[in-house]
């Protein structure tokens, strides 16, 4: 059985994701890290769901069992479990969280001694030591050679301290009036604390976390609570995380949420203007609307498309040594500052942006106006090879010469296809995704 997804391991905690799991899967991690071991430690963090009690103490006692000390940091987003993995020299960092997925899911990331996400080939690595019952039992420690595990409460500081020095120094935020919805997740402490210290006047939304109300119509996934509370506070702007804080939701002064492409061309554009933009470079998703592409031009940026998921866009920065990139879904990377998605320090980014060009969020944000775009998820009763796709390489001809880019790929979960369309004209964009719908329909519902 594969348990690596897209993003880490991730299920229903307690039946999919079980403490027997999480103590294996660390033990066979712990094994992994083994091989290049320098501290002998690893960190550990989680988000606030219930259930990360009972998987925190099943990887402990999974690293501790083979020999590993461990250093528990409670609740922290997950970039700075990434930052003080690094910060710390800890030889990996372990997240327990599932981002913005409900509380009763939860999951478990892996980061490596500088920091980054591990790749894919990295965690087929530690999926064959899981299945490796001879392996496991070797590395099983007897008598002082067994583990100790520390909690550690002072590190939120370092985390502070980190993300302000990403805010330019000449610059403060008083005058600025910021609603922040923390999701009632692991930025409940950190984000109100950051931006009080840089002299905003900060209102918090959703910020009494009690193990079940994570992401619970609140946050990144639920703007609206948060537009709402701008409008009413008349506030300047207001910033919304998910869960573990990889990501931000930003909503402009009339209550209107920014695109999350038009977050990364504002950005791209800020970081070139401040001669901040490594090669006047940017990565982005296959997701990411074409309009962002022309946006970029105009100030003579280029824009390199990933595979999505913030680890591949992260993955293609550290190939091309470019510093920024980022999703449609507000996962955000300052190379500079972070090895992953991190919606507090694009929050800071957005809001010296603001200070800088001296102009509203919603003037910001006019910059950009996306082409129509549909989305649509279709169910399929088989996921045939799209290479080999009797009709779909004329069917893509067809779109393109209509001017519309598409994208299909199926889900890696359940049978079904994702469909994209995309093109300036709204009306033939809508008519060719029924034709589209058909084509699959017919072709993969043998």
């Amino acid at each position: 059985m594969k348990y690596f997804g897209t993003d880490g391991v991730r299920g229903m905690a307690g039946k999919d994701l079980t403490a027997e799991l999480a103590m294996r899967i660390a033990m066979a991690a712990g094994i992994y890290f083994r091989k290049s071991s320098v501290t002998n430690m690893i960190l550990v963090g989680k988000d606030t769901r219930r259930s990360g009690y009972m998987i925190e103490t099943a990887i402990v006692a999974g690293l501790t069992s083979i020999g590993y000390n461990v250093r528990q940091i409670g609740p922290m987003p997950t970039p700075a479990v990434a930052f003080l993995t690094e910060d710390m020299r800890c030889d990996a960092g372990i997240m327990i969280s599932a981002s913005h997925n409900a509380y009763y899911d939860n999951g478990i990331k892996f980061f490596d001694h500088q920091g980054f996400k591990l790749d894919e080939t990295e965690e087929a690595k530690i999926e064959q030591i899981l299945h490796n019952e001879e392996l496991i039992a070797e590395a099983r420690k007897q008598m002082m050679e067994i583990g100790a595990a520390k909690r550690v409460d002072d590190v939120i500081g370092r985390y502070i301290v980190h993300i302000k020095n990403s805010f330019p120094k000449n610059e403060n935020l008083h005058g600025l009036r910021v609603v922040l919805d923390v999701a009632n997740g692991a930025s409940y402490k950190v984000a109100p604390t950051v931006f009080k210290e840089l002299g905003a006047e900060v209102f918090v939304i959703n910020n009494e976390p009690n193990g079940k109300n994570i992401n619970d119509g609140c946050g990144a996934l639920y703007p609206q609570n948060l537009a709402n509370e701008v409008k009413r506070l008349r506030a300047d702007v207001g910033f919304g995380f998910d869960g573990d804080a990889d990501r931000v939701v930003v909503v402009d002064e009339d209550g209107q949420v920014i695109n999350g492409d038009a977050l990364i061309g504002i950005l791209a554009i800020y970081l070139k203007k401040n001669s901040m933009l490594s090669q006047n470079k940017v990565i982005a998703t296959v997701m990411s609307n074409a309009a962002l592409d022309d946006m970029l031009k105009q100030h003579e940026i280029e824009l390199l498309r990933s595979g999505v998921g913030d680890k591949f866009v992260l993955e293609m920065m550290k190939e091309q040594n470019i510093n920024f990139g980022g999703e449609q879904s507000g996962h955000i990377i300052f190379g500079d500052y972070a090895k992953t998605g991190d919606g507090i320090t694009s929050a800071l980014q957005f809001s010296a942006c603001m200070l800088q060009e001296k102009k509203r969020a919603s003037q910001l944000s006019s910059m950009f106006k996306p082409y129509p775009q549909i989305l649509k998820n279709l169910k399929i009763t088989e996921k045939k090879d799209l290479a080999k796709l009797a009709g779909l390489k004329e069917l893509e001809a067809s779109l393109n010469a209509d001017g519309i880019r598409s994208l299909f790929r199926y889900s890696g979960t359940e049978k079904v296809i994702r469909l994209l369309l995309e093109g300036k004209k709204k009306l033939l964009v809508e008519k060719r995704m029924q034709e589209v719908e058909d084509f699959f329909l017919k072709a993969l519902n043998g």
